[in-house]
């Protein structure tokens, strides 16, 4: 009878060491997610596009329901989040509501993922 190899123990895998980079943090994340949420939406990105293209750099949201093909309630409830989500600027001028890009918005969603 043949003896069997005596095993030697496994060595542990070397440890990782930090690389000192800060990691995005819980509610830093969240935030930032919220912007790409409302990016995510096909009308909403038509909405931007319609709103940044605007020679006067704002448009009335009766003006945008047409070409969307979607109604009132729907484009602002669209609007509202892109607001929320800091990349449109909202102000109301008797019953209309006027939407302009924050300075720097699309700038800054840029950056988001370059840094990441």
């Amino acid at each position: 009878m043949t003896a069997l190899p005596t095993l030697e123990p496994a060595t542990p895998p070397d440890r990782c060491t930090p690389t000192g980079r800060p990691a995005l943090g819980a509610e830093a994340a969240k935030r930032k997610a919220l912007v790409f949420k409302a990016l995510a939406d096909p009308n909403r990105l038509r909405l931007l596009s319609i709103v940044k293209a605007e020679p006067s750099g704002e448009s009335c949201v009766c003006d945008l329901t047409e070409p969307l093909g979607l109604g009132q309630p729907t484009v602002s409830h669209h609007l509202k989040i892109l607001v929320d989500a800091g990349l449109l600027h909202r102000e109301k001028r008797g019953t209309w509501a006027y939407y302009s890009l924050v300075p720097g918005a699309l700038d800054d969603v840029a950056a988001i993922l370059a840094k990441l």
